[in-house]
């Protein structure tokens, strides 16, 4: 289906906000609707007018035990600006660094591209914050347009379901999870991109489309021919040395991501907001501590 497709079919939008783009359906009527719009069900979400219609069709004992018990829905956070500002913003500084790249004498890419000898102390030279600077820095026009691209149709997507902190706090994760798998599974190799981000991004997606229901049939498609589209390359080529893709990045980036995913699909609700920062941090905790290994077997 093409974006001009999309576009024109209706059902991709909330039916009470027709501007606004959702992926998750009324358990009684089966339209969409948007996150403002829904409403937690024993089952799912309801939308609004589901919720009176089945409040005027309650019998009397089941209102009067609802007025004694005093049943209450679960909140659920769902952001209500559903532009998606800090994709835009995203490819706005990243290209902005590109075209630093390009100024003679900057050594941009030199400045925030990432290794993992930068990590050890001992090698002289300690710079930790390369494991998300090198999301910035990209080897040419090409490499940022695919990268960008993909995060502007995957953004569009994703940002309006989870939020622009919530989206940026995935995006930084997600790159940190790639560079850590390139520490551990290519030590002392330089690379450059936002790509494990990005991966990470379609992990998310992946898990969080799964848990609301909606097909995720052709997200898994397009992961899997993008994740084996180096080992293609490399057998056909016939060394898998002239692979210039980081896979380890790739595979970080979308391990990380999906992780993020799963503890914002299981965190939806206002009053699990503690827990959902809580398993952020421990992620992040769990994915910095992993440097330790190849600082021990490789460098020690």
């Amino acid at each position: 289906m093409t974006s001009a497709d999309f576009s024109r079919n209706r059902d991709n939008f909330c039916y009470r906000h027709p501007d606004r783009q959702s992926f998750v359906l009324c358990q009684r009527c089966l339209r969409t609707i948007c996150p403002e719009c829904q409403i937690q069900a024993p089952v799912g979400v309801i939308c609004p007018e589901c919720l009176r219609d089945q409040k005027k069709a309650a019998s009397p004992a089941q209102r009067k035990a609802e007025r004694r018990w005093g049943r209450r829905s679960t909140a659920v956070a769902a952001p209500r600006d559903q532009r998606p500002l800090a994709t835009y913003w995203i490819i706005g500084i990243t290209a902005a660094v590109y075209l630093a790249q390009m100024i003679p004498g900057l050594r941009v890419a030199q400045w925030l591209a990432f290794n993992s000898v930068f990590l050890l102390p001992q090698s002289g030279v300690f710079e930790p914050w390369r494991l998300l600077t090198v999301l910035l820095v990209h080897s040419g026009w090409l490499h940022l347009g695919l990268n960008m691209l993909a995060l502007w149709m995957i953004g569009r997507i994703l940002e309006p379901l989870v939020g622009r902190t919530r989206f940026v706090v995935m995006y930084l994760i997600a790159g940190l999870g790639g560079s850590v798998a390139v520490a551990l599974l290519a030590p002392a190799t330089s690379v450059v991109g936002a790509s494990g981000a990005i991966f990470g991004l379609f992990g998310a997606l992946l898990v969080i489309g799964r848990h609301i229901g909606a097909n995720v049939s052709s997200i898994a498609i397009i992961i899997a021919i993008n994740f084996a589209f180096p080992f293609v390359v490399g057998l056909l080529s016939g060394s898998m040395a002239s692979i210039q893709i980081s896979w380890q990045a790739h595979l970080g980036g979308l391990i990380a991501g999906a992780a993020v995913g799963f503890i914002y699909a299981r965190t939806r609700a206002i009053r699990q907001r503690g827990w959902q920062i809580g398993l952020l941090v421990a992620l992040t905790i769990v994915l910095l501590a992993l440097l330790v290994i190849p600082a021990v077997f490789y460098f020690g």
